[in-house]
């Protein structure tokens, strides 16, 4: 203070501009304080009318959805509001015909903006779990105000065949759910196999369309596999379509059906099946529509058709049909 005094003291112009600029730039301040204050508020008023129009449209079809009759082809049926593509309608489709528990277990989520159940668990009132491998899931759910809102159990964990069930257990669930939903772009298919805490009546899971519809393959199993780490493509993950329509018929599941964007794949427990359309993979399969593959450098390629096939053709893979694990280009189509 003393020295600020004599400063002025000495040159009392030099305080004076000093002064000034301080003044003026407090208030330029003041005013960029305001402007981001006025732009937060006209975004949250954005969000808020967006998410109306949202709810509006989503009872709009979820409404269109459930006046459509048993064994409607599940194309049909699509619409999107949380889901990444169409899920969200073919999810409603399927409830609609069922006794359905209101009750779900989602992994693979990331944040869960965008997820098969939250439709569910917002619109339908269902109760359920998600998981996923990211360490600040819990938090950032939370920050969406979804588990004070709803009935919400959140766990961090990266999924194995060997945790899986004590995950889905340790959070209170077990016995007969509306739907499973897997998709964790590796070892799905060594995943939903392992399951036997609960009895899903739906269950959505994600396979590799650039398998095609005809080899019965999956990835070997490795607990800690990343699609990421595994090949620079990111082509190389999950199991094929009828690697899963197997498994699914071994644990008492009927085929009903792939999304239009190609990438999920729809059973119903077969005691439950009567009201869909019960396809083979060859009708079903629905190939992949998004290119998103990388090359050596991590630099997007976007390879599609059978490029994609000759990127990984030289990865190991189970044949289930002979139990071997060869390389994906020596496994002989049915």
């Amino acid at each position: 203070m003393l020295k600020r005094l004599a400063r002025d003291t000495a040159d009392p112009m030099g305080g004076w501009f000093r002064s000034l600029f301080h003044r003026l730039g407090h208030t330029r301040s003041s005013r960029h304080h305001r402007r981001i204050q006025l732009v937060r508020t006209e975004m949250a008023a954005l969000r808020r009318q967006l998410a109306t129009t949202m709810e509006l449209v989503a009872n709009t079809e979820a409404k269109r959805v459930s006046a459509l009759p048993p064994r409607t082809p599940l194309r049909e049926t699509e619409f999107k509001v949380y889901s990444q593509f169409g899920d969200d309608g073919i999810i409603q489709y399927l409830i609609t015909h069922l006794p359905a528990v209101p009750c779900f277990v989602e992994f693979g989520v990331e944040d869960y903006t965008e997820a098969n159940t939250r439709f569910l668990l917002i619109h339908n009132q269902w109760r359920g779990l998600i998981l996923d491998g990211r360490p600040d899931l819990d938090a950032v759910v939370a920050a969406q105000g979804l588990p004070m809102l709803y009935d919400l159990e959140v766990r961090s964990a990266f999924i194995t065949a060997e945790n899986i069930n004590d995950l889905i257990q340790g959070a209170g669930i077990s016995g007969e759910i509306g739907l499973l939903s897997v998709d964790i772009d590796g070892n799905d298919y060594w995943v939903w196999k392992a399951i036997t805490c609960i009895q899903p009546q739906i269950v959505v899971v994600e396979y590799n369309a650039v398998f095609g519809s005809k080899r019965s393959v999956t990835i070997p199993y490795e607990p800690s596999f990343t699609r990421q780490q595994a090949h620079h493509s990111w082509l190389y993950f999950g199991a094929s379509l009828r690697a899963l329509c197997n498994l699914g018929e071994e644990k008492g599941y009927a085929f009903v059906g792939c999304n239009g964007a190609g990438n999920n794949a729809y059973f119903v427990r077969k005691d439950l099946a009567a009201s869909f359309l019960s396809l083979s993979p060859e009708i079903g399969f629905q190939d992949s529509r998004f290119r998103e593959s990388r090359d050596e450098q991590g630099r997007m390629n976007r390879l599609s058709g059978l490029a994609r096939l000759e990127a990984i053709a030289d990865l190991p893979v189970v044949d289930l049909e002979s139990g071997q694990t060869i390389a994906l280009r020596d496994v002989q189509s049915p």
